[in-house]
C-alpha cells in the first residue's frame, strides 16, 4: 500500500483532469461503486467523512453538527485506475449511487500491481467455460477423486484448473483447500520444511459439492525447487472428515500452457 501511495504522488501533478462535480446533502449519504477493489481514497476536507463497507464500494457523507462546507475534492484509486470528483453543497435530487465509469477515470500503470481482480475473474471464467482437455494429476481416495485438469500462465500468474468428483452418496462439506510446499521425501517428522501459499484470486466460493467440484486457483511467480512439491489439500466439515491430498510437481508448473485468448 505504501508503494501505491507513492506512485500516485508521483502521478498526481498529472492527472488534473476535470472533475465531475456530485451534490451533497446533509441529509444524504453517497456510495460509489467501482469496477475493481478500490485500493485508495483522499478526501480533502475534514468536513466529510467516508468508509469502505465492502471492497469496490465508497460511502461518503457530511459530518453531523458541522456547518460551512463550501466544497471538496473526492480522490479514488482502484487496482488499474484513478478518478477524481469534486463534492459540492446542495441538493443531491435524490441521488445517492454513482458508478465509477471509464469516462470519470485515467488509467494507472503502476510497476508491480499486474492484472486486477476484475482481469483474473474474466481470464478463470474462460477457463472455467472450457471443457478440460487434460489430466495431469489424480489422486483416489475415500470415494473421492482430486484431479489437475491444467496448469495455464499469463504474464506472471499461474492459473490452476482442479477438480474433484464424489462417488459417495454423502454430501462433500469444504472445511478448507490449502495449498502448501513440502519435501518430496520426508524421512523424520523433525526436518519437514513446509510453507503455505495463499492463491492471488479464487473464481469460486463453493460451500459443499454432492458429486463434482471445480474451480479456478490463480497463483503469482509460482517456482519451487525439484525437490519438492505442491500439495492441494482438500479437507471436509467433520471430526473424522475426509482429506484428499493432491500432488502438484514443478515440472507441471513449468509445462504450463500459455492462457487461451
Amino acid at each position: 500500500m505504501k508503494k501505491i501511495l507513492f506512485y500516485l504522488s508521483l502521478l498526481c501533478p498529472n492527472i488534473l483532469f476535470a472533475q465531475p462535480a456530485i451534490s451533497i446533502s446533509k441529509d444524504l449519504t453517497l456510495h460509489f461503486i467501482s469496477p475493481e477493489r478500490i485500493q485508495y481514497v483522499d478526501i480533502s476536507s475534514k468536513t466529510l467523512t467516508g468508509d469502505l463497507p465492502l471492497k469496490n464500494v465508497f460511502r461518503l457523507r457530511l459530518k453531523d453538527s458541522v456547518s460551512g462546507f463550501s466544497g471538496a475534492l473526492v480522490t479514488i484509486a482502484g487496482e488499474k485506475f484513478i478518478a477524481q470528483y469534486r463534492i459540492v453543497p446542495g441538493e443531491a435530487a435524490g441521488i445517492s449511487t454513482i458508478e465509477i465509469t471509464p469516462s470519470d477515470t485515467r488509467p494507472l500503470d503502476i510497476s508491480g500491481i499486474g492484472f486486477s481482480e476484475n482481469q483474473l475473474k474474466s481470464m478463470a471464467l474462460g477457463l472455467i467455460s472450457r471443457k478440460p482437455d487434460k489430466r495431469i494429476e489424480k489422486q483416489k481416495a475415500f470415494g473421492l477423486t482430486g484431479q489437475l485438469n491444467h496448469v495455464y500462465t499469463a504474464g506472471d500468474y499461474i492459473f490452476l484448473d482442479i477438480a474433484y468428483k464424489n462417488t459417495n452418496k454423502l454430501r462433500y462439506d469444504i472445511e478448507d483447500l490449502r495449498f502448501r510446499v513440502d519435501d518430496k521425501k520426508v524421512t523424520k517428522a523433525s526436518n519437514v520444511q513446509s510453507f503455505e501459499l495463499k492463491p492471488e484470486f479464487m473464481l469460486l466460493s463453493t460451500p459443499s459439492f454432492s458429486r463434482s467440484y471445480r474451480n479456478i486457483f490463480v497463483f503469482r511467480k509460482l517456482s519451487f525447487p525439484g525437490n519438492k512439491v505442491l500439495l492441494a489439500e482438500l479437507s471436509e466439515k467433520q471430526i473424522s472428515g475426509r482429506v484428499l491430498t493432491l500432488k502438484i510437481s514443478y515440472q507441471d508448473i513449468l509445462d504450463a500452457d500459455t492462457l487461451p485468448n
